[in-house]
């Protein structure tokens, strides 16, 4: 199969070496957030192709209302960089204008400055996560953001996170490893959670679907998501020790490749689905996998409408591959979904957050629920589970 090419066409590389800074004496700068340098990060490394920079009012309106760019090229949520304005009038930054971007006075990158402009907050929080509810933390984060935005094409330089360099993999380097293991379809799996019995099942299921379709070489690529997440949620360095013991226990090593893709959650449900699955384009994957609930929180969205959303993006040029809700049922001894299952609820144990987090906390593995190796690679580390999330709200603040 011929390689799958990067979302509208082009593998989008911003890239500046650190040695430019030392030409940057008198350009402006701006302080900008985490989740900024992290977006500027894929930016500049081509995961968030065929964007080179910080929406400009007219692809933010666009992508707000019809979750495509103005080219029609699909694209469902808002990349934009929110600015103080006092700090533009101090720096002096006007449209035309290089300014060097930094996060805690550390340089992430240049940013060409084409436009300065205000926008809809209140339109944007419906539009994306169809509610403003200000407990929805997508929606809180949104009618937080600062009354300025700056658009224009960005050039990166350094990470604000280097944590984990194994994984860190661009979208370059993942397509090289993909050549390199001769896979010609990969299923990509995206995940903010230390991986349980119901995740292996549908990776593994996954996997054999594409072997069954294609009768070729397949690959899986395990992509969690490493940066903010809210309270309750796994922390980066469990997630990671939880797929490393799975991995090397259960999977074969030639079909697998685990892979970080360093961003905030939004729990957007079915625009982040879409999201989510450009970004596992970028990455060179074929097939994306998407389950009930896809990055949903609450209550607020359908169980299946992060799957229904794809009927509108048929151009999308990638598959989207889709699972029910997975359960351990007693009976069947095993992980089966509702579709297989003949037993009734009783006999089932569903997949809960909370629910592994109190077993854990109290030392007991969940058998049910999560391989041995994997209790024991989360039980390994301090704290697995974020407590209070970057604005300060435990985990009881949302419906959970």
């Amino acid at each position: 199969m011929k390689e799958v090419g990067p979302h509208g066409g082009r593998l989008v590389e911003r890239l500046s070496p650190p040695s430019v800074l030392s030409e940057l004496a008198g350009v402006p700068r701006l302080s900008i957030s985490r989740d900024a340098a992290l977006d500027m990060e894929n930016i500049g490394t081509g995961v968030y192709s065929p964007l080179d920079g910080f929406m400009c009012s007219e692809e933010f309106i666009s992508v707000v209302r019809s979750g495509r760019l103005p080219d029609g090229v699909p694209w469902t949520i808002p990349i934009v960089l929110d600015v103080d304005e006092e700090q533009l009038r101090k720096q002096d930054v006007r449209e035309a204008d290089t300014a060097l971007l930094e996060h805690q006075g550390v340089p992430v990158g240049l940013l060409e400055v084409e436009e300065i402009y205000r926008y809809d907050r209140k339109e944007y929080a419906q539009r994306v996560f169809c509610t403003m509810d200000h407990c929805h933390p997508g929606v809180c984060k949104v009618l937080s953001l600062k009354d300025v935005l700056v658009g224009g094409k960005i050039s990166f330089i350094q990470t604000v996170d280097a944590r984990f360099p194994k994984y860190d993999l661009t979208p370059r380097e993942t397509r090289e490893h993909i050549r390199k293991m001769g896979w010609q379809h990969v299923v990509g799996f995206q995940t903010r959670n230390a991986p349980h019995l119901g995740h292996e099942f549908v990776q593994k299921s996954a996997l054999m679907v594409l072997d069954t379709l294609y009768n070729g070489k397949s690959g899986l690529f395990v992509n969690p998501v490493i940066g903010r997440k809210k309270g309750g949620d796994f922390t980066d360095e469990a997630i990671l020790a939880g797929y490393e013991a799975l991995l090397s226990a259960y999977y074969p090593k030639h079909r697998t490749l685990l892979g970080i893709w360093k961003t905030e959650m939004r729990y957007a449900g079915p625009r982040e689905a879409v999201f989510h699955a450009i970004v596992r384009k970028n990455f060179g994957c074929t097939h994306f996998i998407v389950g009930r609930d896809h990055a949903g929180v609450g209550d607020y969205y359908k169980p299946y409408e992060a799957q229904e959303v794809f009927k509108q993006y048929p151009d999308l040029g990638i598959v989207p591959l889709f699972f029910k809700a997975m359960f351990y049922c007693k009976r069947c001894g095993g992980v089966v979904s509702e579709d297989i299952c003949p037993h009734d609820e009783q006999a089932h144990i569903k997949f809960s957050g909370t629910s592994i987090r109190q077993q854990l906390t109290r030392g007991i593995v969940p058998h049910e629920m999560l391989r041995e190796e994997v209790a024991r690679a989360l039980l390994g580390i301090e704290n697995p589970f974020v407590e209070v999330d970057e604005r300060g709200e435990k985990p009881c603040e949302y419906r959970v």
